[in-house]
């Protein structure tokens, strides 16, 4: 009876551990999610129906903020310039993408070394990525003093310090740090394709441009939808590689709502502004992930 009673009893203790040691390990993480994630987007959501400004303000004034945003010249340029680099960003990096993948897959010699000079780029920090395309492309010490030294004196690359391109130097640092992730994509997205397929195409004559165009890219609809996804929410996000490239200049050319936000939240003292912009940003970022979700829920739910 007593010997039952043991085993009864460590068989309680086992299943209460079984059950009761993961959700003690996820709990840490998950109250710190609740603390400093989403109780920090409610917050700022309160804040930016107030009137705060160097210090927040809890007492509600409705739209007055929104009002102000949308009226505040700087927040469309900064809109602009995002919807500028988020689709050169995105536009350039999937088909820069595509087109590695596609030469890597054609089962190369060197293919490990080229892939992993590719994808390189993706273990910087936006911040380094930026400090280094800013110094290539300062006109005193980068490309252009390179071209004038080897003699080509008519050569011109201001787009650095040039108010009308600036943003542009961003999409391409920007395109140099993420096409290569996109080709990673891509190429696990060729390798899961049948080779049966690839060779019924080939014994009916196909040629193999045709088979990529008319076979191979439209069975990665998947992956173009994954990437566009993913590419589209670093371009709203996109802050410190703006800070390190351009630091949102020259003037305020090259702003984005990221930098705006931070600029008015943590620098002008207007932190209401601050508050409503982040939440237009969130808003945006919502409208990316929510179809993104839906759509990855639905294809397991078909599966």
């Amino acid at each position: 009876m007593t010997f039952q009673t043991s085993e009864n009893l460590k068989t309680k203790i086992s299943y209460m551990s079984d059950r009761l040691l993961p959700k003690l390990v996820v709990a840490p993480t998950f109250v710190s999610t609740i603390v400093f994630v989403y109780s920090f987007i409610l917050w700022t959501a309160w804040i930016s129906f107030t009137k705060s400004r160097l210090l927040p303000r809890y007492k509600l004034e409705g739209l007055i903020q929104y009002i102000k945003l949308f009226t505040n010249d700087r927040w469309w340029v900064a809109s602009k310039n995002l919807f500028v680099f988020g689709s050169l960003f995105i536009i350039i990096c999937i088909i820069t993408g595509l087109l590695l993948a596609i030469f890597l897959d054609q089962k190369i010699r060197i293919e490990g070394a080229l892939r992993t000079i590719f994808l390189y780029p993706m273990a910087l920090s936006f911040i380094v990525t930026g400090t280094v395309w800013k110094w290539i492309l300062n006109p005193s010490i980068g490309i252009a003093k390179l071209m004038h030294d080897m003699g080509f004196l008519s050569f011109h690359f201001d787009w650095l310090v040039n108010s009308d391109m600036a943003i542009y130097t961003v999409v391409i640092a920007g395109v140099w740090q993420s096409s290569g992730f996109v080709m990673a994509l891509f190429l696990a997205g060729l390798r899961g394709i049948d080779d049966s397929i690839i060779k019924a195409a080939q014994i009916d004559g196909a040629s193999l441009p045709r088979i990529y165009l008319k076979i191979i890219i439209p069975s990665l609809r998947p992956v173009f939808f994954s990437a566009l996804m993913i590419l589209c929410h670093i371009a709203i996000k996109s802050f410190d590689l703006i800070v390190a490239l351009t630091g949102g200049g020259p003037g305020y050319s090259s702003d984005v709502p990221a930098t705006f936000m931070y600029s008015f939240a943590f620098t002008r003292g207007r932190l209401g502004l601050g508050a409503a912009s982040s939440m237009v940003m969130f808003g945006a970022v919502l409208a990316i992930l929510i179809p993104y979700l839906y759509s990855e829920l639905r294809s397991r739910d078909n599966e």
